[in-house]
């Protein structure tokens, strides 16, 4: 482990520390007998990373259900979230906090005066664990504040431990407490919000990089960050077991990262696009990804295409896996590849 990540780990820790009790008791003073109205909601996710923002897609159109007429604001980190959210005309003010802001320190204040200026009816911090996501939702003007743990009795159902699931569950504990009825129905999925010209459009860029346009496409996303990455030998293994089986039926392609590495050495027709709505919109029309865990593969998801997870560590993949029906999640090693040829057929039969 690099000084730097030691480093980051021990401030990571007491951050956590010093602001955990942050929000405490928030709720005691609702008055149930009052009438919950919700015109304006500041969510918390001050993470820029593309899979995390993603998740909590979710989350807004759990509010929009509620409100459809509601404007949301939302404090982030990073440029990502304003692409993700193009097509939310509910979304309405993204408050961008620097990534650096010991560099920008005049622009990192500023951000915090937004969101202390502005009067909301409900803030909302999505990570419960985030120590910025606390302070910002303890420094925001609202009448109803949610840090993320009011309601941790409902924790033991495993399903909830998904980060697409929880801040959602909290929010229908949160509006029971007002009106009485327990919301049963299923959380909605991942959606980045594709148009119908964005779509035709990847249908078009799918189409030049296929060899026979009536077959259907199975594309893989072959990288990932630091040890979710499986190796070039690894992929080299698992394509010499999947392409005899399905190169005769399907188009088989590679999505490339930014960075433009290829795990599989470029052994596939390749799709390479720094434009996450354009790479989103091709896997639309793809019949299933097989993707490392990585933001790429929360993107396929938000493109509502059939997806295959490949995680190493288990401990990640209840929480992060590939979210909702017709998605599936492999825990592989780096020796191992058994479960993914079952989970390929399962989808594509």
């Amino acid at each position: 482990m690099s000084f730097k990540i030691r480093v980051n780990n021990y401030r990571r820790v007491a951050m956590q520390t010093l602001t955990g009790g942050i929000g405490k008791g928030a709720l005691k003073n609702i008055n149930k007998n009052e009438s919950l109205i919700i015109e304006r909601v500041l969510i918390n996710r001050p993470n820029q990373r593309l899979g995390n923002t993603l998740l909590i897609t979710p989350l807004i159109q759990e509010i929009i259900e509620h409100s459809p007429n509601v404007k949301i604001d939302l404090f982030v980190k990073g440029k990502v979230a304003p692409i993700i959210f193009e097509n939310y005309p509910q979304v309405d003010q993204i408050i961008e906090l620097p990534k650096k802001p010991f560099k920008e320190l005049v622009s990192y204040a500023n951000v915090w005066l937004k969101i202390k200026k502005k009067k909301y009816d409900l803030v909302i911090n999505v990570e419960k664990k985030s120590s910025s996501g606390r302070l910002s939702t303890s420094f925001s003007n609202s009448k109803y504040k949610l840090f993320g743990d009011e309601f941790l009795c409902d924790m033991n159902q495993e399903e909830q431990l998904h980060q697409a699931q929880y801040p959602v569950y909290q929010l229908r504990k949160f509006f029971e407490l007002f009106d009485g009825i327990s919301n049963i129905k299923e959380i909605p999925s991942l959606n980045i919000q594709l148009s119908e010209s964005e779509i035709s459009k990847g249908k078009e860029n799918l189409e030049k990089i296929v060899s026979d346009t009536s077959k259907k496409t199975i594309a893989f996303f072959t990288f990932a960050t630091g040890c979710k990455c499986y190796n070039n030998n690894w992929w080299s293994d698992f394509y010499n077991e999947f392409y005899p089986q399905y190169s005769k039926d399907y188009n088989l392609i590679e999505i490339l990262p930014v960075e433009n590495i290829s795990m599989l050495e470029r052994k596939l027709p390749e799709f390479y696009s720094k434009d996450v709505r354009e790479i989103a919109a091709l896997m639309h029309n793809c019949e299933v990804v097989i993707a490392a865990d990585s933001g790429m593969m929360h993107l396929s998801v938000a493109a509502l295409t059939k997806t295959i997870g490949l995680f190493k560590d288990e401990n990640f993949l209840k929480r992060y896996k590939p979210y909702g029906k017709g998605n599936s999640v492999v825990l592989v090693t780096d020796n191992r590849k058994d479960g993914i040829i079952s989970e390929m057929k399962k989808l594509l039969c």
